[in-house]
Formats: C-alpha cells, structure tokens, sequence
C-alpha cells in the first residue's frame, strides 16, 4: 500500500495534508519532548509556539498533535502501515524527497543519472551524513552500502513492501524465490562508498517515486547484525537515525514524542524543537478542539456535526480550514469469503451462508452500491457544507495522472460505461459528487439479486455484520448513517445491516490489522483504505491482484502466490473471475516504454472499469476535506501523492495564533503559482 491506512485516522488530528500536503497516512500526529523545565506538556506547547512567533517567525515550538493508533513496528523496510510510516519517516533520509511543489529532490542522494536505456539508475550520496543512536550518540557515516544492506534485509524478511521493488530490481524475484542463495546477483550495487547504482529489469519512468517509500532507505550493516531480529521493534534504540527527528518516547496508548536530531544534515530546515503526539481514543469529537484551546494541541480536528461546534466558531469564526484532497482512497469493502466469526449476529450456519452467496452475486453488490448515501456518510465527520466535496468515486483519484491530456479518471468512467451502460451509462466519476446512489437503481438490482439468489436456496433478509469501534463517536455515527441508508432504499425484508461495536483490540484485529482474509471478521467493512507507494497506476490496481495484493485480505481472499496449506478463498475467486483482472493487470504492467505512457494508462483505466463494474469494492471519500483549526503555517510541509517523504515534518512551522482562511486562502494561491511554475 503505499500504506494500508486506517480509517479512524481520518476522525482525528495528525494528517498534514491538512495544511495543504498530501495525506498518505490519512491521518497524522506529531510529537516533541518538552523542554527543560517545563511543568506541563501543556505549559510547553504554548510556551514553545508563541517563543518561534515571537523571536522568528515560524521557527521553535513543539508540534503536539493527537494519535489514536500505537506504533507497532519501526521497520521502515518492513512496514506497510501508514501509522507507523509516518512516524519512520522523520526518523530516516533516503535518496529523494518531495519538496513543497511535489518534485522530487535530491536528499541523501546530491544528484543522479538514468541510462539512456532507462534500466540503470545511479546516485551519488552525500559525504559526511551522519547515523546516530537513539540517544543522539553519533555511530557512523551513511554510506552506499547501506542500501544494499537494507534491500537484502527486506528480502530476507519477507517486506510487507517487498511488491513495490520485487519486479523492479534485476535479479530480486529470483532471490526471493530462493533460486539464488548470492545477493550480489541483485541489481544493486555500492559502486563505492558514495555511489549506489540499481539495475532494473524495464523502464520505469516512475522508479524514483519509489525511492521515497521505506523499503528503498538505508540501514548500517553492523547495527542491523547487532540487533538481530530485534532491529525496528518498537524500542526508539532498535534503529538508527539519520533524519531531522530522534524517537525519544514511545508509551503505547500515551505518548509519542520525538526530540531534535542535532546532528541532522539538513538541520537548517527544521524550525520546530520537537514533536509531540497524545493519544486519544476518539470517544468526544469535542475533546480536541478543548486541548486545542487550553494549548495542549497544535492542531485539532473539529467536527460541525458534534454538540461542541458552536464554541469552535464562536472563538474562531475564520479559522476553521479544510484540508485538500489527496491520494489517499477510503473504501468499503467485501468479505468474500469469510471464515471467522468471532463477532456476529448470525445465528445459524443458514444465515452464513445466505450472506456468503448473496456478496458473490454481483447484483447484490450493484444494490449496495446504489443504496449506500455516502454524502450522508461523510457528512457524519466534516458536516453537512461539506460533506459531497470530500467523495471519490474510483479507487485511483481521477487527477492522478493525465491519459492523452485529459484526467485519467474520465478515460475510466467511458470504460466503465461501455461494460454496462445500464449501471453505468454516462457516469461523471470526478472527485466531489455522488453519480452511485440511486435508491430506484438500488431496488431494481436487489429485485434482480433476490430473484437469483432465492432459486438459489438462499434465505432473505441477508445479515451483514459491520464492525466498528466503539469508542469512536465519528465512526459509530458513520456506521448508522450507512446502516440508514442501506436498510432504507432496500427495505429490511432484504438486507439488514447488523453493527458490531467493537473495543479498540479487537476492532483493529477483525479489520485493520488483519493480514489473511482468514483473520477478516467481518462481511462489509470501512475500516481501511489505501495511498500509492509510488506515482503509477499500478500502485493501487495491484493491490487486488489475486496473485500476490497486498489488501486481498480486506476482501476476505488469499493471494494464489502467498497461500500455505489450503486456499479457504479459492472457490470465491474463481466465483468472482477475478483472474480475468489479473488478464488486464499484466496487459497494462507489459507497456513499459517511456513513449508508451498513454498507452499504459489507459490499459490500466480498463482494469480499473472492471473492479468498479464488478464492484468488489465501493469508494468513499479522499484522505482530505476534513475541518480543523491549525497553528501550522500553511504549505511548510512537502507534498507529493506517493511515498511516506511528504510525512516529513522537517519543514514545519508553527505560528502563536490559528491560521485564518483569509491566510490559507494567500498561502493556497502562491501554492497553486508555484505549481504551475513547476508544471505540476
């Protein structure tokens, strides 16, 4: 997944691309110890933010945000999920980052060649880069061996991240595979201490993108061989630094916090001391605008819904700013053959397997997606204003990139209209409006669905268990609304949307944290979503290859590839004739020429119409639109679609009072030239 992201992230604080970033993580936080001497966390945050406002503007404080998902692994070669991304990327430079305009840019890479057969890719590493301990203690010089070590290390692993790379690096599969033991048989090579090279095995005009995602970040040979496999456990000491933030606290379910890196390559664009994250578990939507205003947060997500949203814009009438969308997709998803059944209100074998072969029938699945009112649903987080401006209606957003000089998104919704022009005919799939729910459309295809389904043996009304976490207010409102709204346009005698309210633990196990459709508890689910690991297509159609995806486990099934023993999602798959996907995946991945871009987009805008049309999925809303009141100054973070560089928090800066529209709106403007300059 770029990441796998988590869908409570959205309720809360942490994600930048609030302030005019992308938000890959969907949701963020940030964190820094207080200073010496300092009384309360508190006292600090307020101390430390009107100091930067007051000696130089936008420079000092600490960064104090909300988080409601722990830390669960600091492998950043490892790790998939965003709520550990986002902190690893503070901590660790690679080769590239984004800038505030979404180009890449040098970082521990000062300059680079392509080889005019767009297979070698050599860069040339900056001298005198400095790794540390968590401590601060200085262990060694960043050196092009590190990457060798840290791909080697994936590979070894087994990467939850291995598919970014794996077809990319000449000679990884094999290595994978086991049909090499020698790793010098990889394309990447320390050509000298200061020079790395990686061989590909085709173009891809996209590979630097993906130097900004963690499996392509160092690691020192010796301190990886000193922890053994306690290396990038949740210990701040399991990893060394060579990023602008240190982890120097990381107390599950309480803090996280991060001090200064004082030997930072780069410490001339870090402007706050620190950073600081509190854990908040989401039960009163209105708790963070209260820490906002006592001086405990930097930045606090608001909600117009909520009973506490009148003293929000009674204190600040201008400054309730909403984030910008970003690539971050927000999904429901199908068990398509779920196994576990912890949580339920099935009562009978009969009711299971009702529901089972009611979620095979695409009909079905075409009733839900024209009874789900996702206005109504978003409406729940950010109120009702802007509810429909945060929607997406594909999983890839239709800007991502342009097909012959259109958005990419309406060559996929002319796709989607010739596979059935009943359901689909001249549908608009651009971000901000609903062209799916459709109550009449909804009852004919659950007329449709039960017709079949009855000569089937299957017995109405179809049960659907939705797990959702209890403690969220948001979430558990959002869960109602789409309960509502289903129940409404079908009518009970047909589906029954059953809520299982879950605590923290094992909500995030049936769902989130789930790593085998075995291991999903649930039959529909909206507690994940995904971000792009890096600036193609592939990045987020792959992710239901029925081979090896990396989010088949939130649709109930098993890679082919990954299965050990036997394959309790194979009838499903053949069932759902998702190999017949998989067909347009290797169509589109086979266009690998630099002058075949076009011609790659739109294969890949024809598997995208297939998953739409089959509805294996239903897209929600984007990563942004989301309210909030903020200290950051606008657009002082990077922004790019793709990677974790854009989590950096580095070029952060804070202000004494909350940003007023009238500023963001300045702010948004010279962003936009800036852009355009950059002809982004």
């Amino acid at each position: 997944m770029k990441k796998r992201v988590l869908a409570l992230l959205l309720t809360l604080v942490m994600v930048f691309s609030l302030v005019g970033c992308k938000d890959k993580k969907e949701t963020k936080t940030d964190a820094d110890t207080p200073t010496e001497g300092a009384s309360t966390p508190e006292a600090t945050a307020t101390a430390e933010a009107e100091k930067g406002s007051e000696d130089t503007p936008g420079v000092g404080g600490t960064l104090t945000l909300a988080y409601n998902a722990d830390i669960d692994n600091l492998d950043y070669t490892f790790t998939q999920r965003a709520t550990n991304n986002e902190h690893v990327a503070n901590f660790v430079d690679s080769l590239l980052e984004n800038d505030s305009s979404g180009n890449l840019v040098p970082d521990l890479a000062e300059s680079w060649e392509v080889s005019a057969d767009g297979l070698t890719y050599t860069y040339h590493i900056r001298q005198g880069v400095k790794w540390v301990t968590s401590e601060g203690t200085e262990y060694a010089e960043v050196t092009a061996q590190d990457w060798v070590t840290a791909l080697k290390h994936a590979a070894d692993v087994e990467s939850e991240t291995l598919y970014i790379v794996s077809g990319s690096v000449k000679g990884l599969q094999d290595y994978i595979d086991g049909k090499t033991k020698d790793f010098s048989t990889v394309g990447v090579k320390a050509v000298d201490d200061y020079t790395l090279e990686y061989t590909l095995n085709q173009s891809e005009p996209y590979w630097n993108s993906k130097t900004t995602y963690g499996i392509l970040f160092p690691i020192n040979t010796e301190f990886l061989e000193s922890q053994g496999e306690s290396f990038g456990s949740t210990d701040p000491s399991s990893i060394l630094y060579n990023g602008p933030f240190l982890l120097a606290n990381n107390t599950a379910k309480s803090v996280i916090e991060y001090t200064k890196n004082e030997n930072y390559w780069d410490a001339g664009n870090v402007f706050i001391d620190g950073v600081k994250y509190i854990y908040n578990d989401g039960s009163d939507p209105d708790s963070y605008f209260a820490q906002f205003q006592e001086g405990t947060l930097s930045q606090a997500a608001v909600y117009p819904n909520s009973a506490g949203f009148s003293k929000v814009t009674e204190a600040y009438p201008d400054g309730v700013i909403f984030s910008q969308s970003n690539g971050t997709t927000y999904n429901m998803t199908f068990n398509f053959a779920r196994v576990a059944y912890e949580h339920t209100s099935k009562k009978s074998d009969e009711e299971k397997s009702s529901t089972a072969k009611a979620i095979l029938n695409r009909d079905f699945r075409l009733a839900l997606l024209f009874a789900f009112n996702r206005t109504s649903y978003s409406a729940q987080g950010v109120g009702d204003e802007a509810a429909a401006a945060r929607l997406r209606n594909t999983l890839i957003p239709p800007q991502f990139l342009q097909v012959n000089g259109e958005n990419y998104g309406k060559t996929v919704a002319g796709k989607l209209s010739a596979l059935d022009s009943d359901a689909f005919g001249g549908i608009d799939l651009s971000d901000g409006q609903d062209p799916y729910y459709n109550a009449k459309k909804a009852k004919e295809y659950i007329s449709k669905a039960r017709t079949t389904l009855e000569a089937e043996g299957v017995k109405f009304p179809i049960h659907l268990d939705l797990p959702e976490l209890e403690t969220s207010e948001i979430l558990v409102n959002q869960a109602k609304s789409l309960k509502q709204s289903i129940e409404s346009a079908l009518g009970t005698d047909n589906v029954v949307i059953d809520i299982q309210l879950l605590a923290q633990d094992p909500f995030y196990a049936a769902t989130y944290y789930a790593t085998t459709g075995a291991a999903s508890d649930f039959d529909i689910s909206t507690a994940s979503g995904w971000s792009p690991d890096y600036d193609d297509p592939a990045t987020y159609l792959n992710i239901y290859n029925s081979r090896t995806g990396d989010m088949l486990s939130t649709l109930g099934l098993t890679g082919t590839d990954l299965v050990e023993g036997k394959d309790t999602s194979a009838d499903a798959k053949a069932a759902l004739k998702i190999t017949d996907y998989d067909a347009l995946l290797d169509t589109a991945a086979a266009i690998t020429g630099k002058d075949q871009l076009n011609e790659r987009y739109t294969a890949y805008a024809e598997a995208e119409a297939w998953l739409l049309d089959n509805v294996l999925q239903i897209p929600i809303y984007n990563g942004g639109g989301r309210p909030r009141v903020t200290k950051v100054i606008p657009f002082t973070v990077p922004y790019g679609w793709s990677g974790i560089s854009a989590d950096k928090l580095k070029y952060i800066k804070l202000q004494a009072e909350p940003v007023t529209q009238n500023q963001y709106d300045a702010a948004l403007s010279k962003w936009n030239t800036a852009r355009s300059a950059a002809g982004k």
